[in-house]
């Protein structure tokens, strides 16, 4: 109870039993890991949808290696909203893992870091 209801005799104070409010907060106490464990469940079964829709949803792409490709252009490469969404074409010369591919140019210069395959599209010449 807060102390506005001790000091101004609220109907919950006058109703209040020490021996009932113990009784009842260890009968809680007693429950406690059985609602942690539900809860416990219901996140893991949230999860498991979650993960379930999101990957209905995706479409796994491999690229080749020496396969041409482009890649999506950064924010800055963008001059108006006119300007060419993708850059390119780009060799793979790599293939890292979990989607992840490292490019060079034509020219075969090579370009630093790797790039996921969700930036990355086939180019058809």
């Amino acid at each position: 109870m807060i102390p506005v209801e001790i000091q101004e005799n609220s109907p919950r104070f006058q109703n209040f039993v020490a021996e009932e409010s113990n009784k009842e907060r260890k009968e809680n106490m007693d429950i406690l890991d059985e609602v942690k464990e539900k809860a416990r469940i219901k996140v893991e079964a949230l999860k498991r949808r979650m993960e379930y829709k999101y990957n209905s949803k995706l479409r796994p792409r491999q690229f080749q290696v020496t396969g041409l490709m482009m890649r999506k252009a950064h924010p800055y490469q963008l001059e108006n909203k006119l300007s060419p969404k993708w850059t390119g074409p780009f060799r793979v010369t790599e293939a890292v893992g979990n989607g992840a591919y490292r490019l060079e140019t034509l020219e075969a210069g090579t370009i630093p870091g790797t790039w996921n395959a969700t930036n990355l599209k086939f180019y058809f010449s």
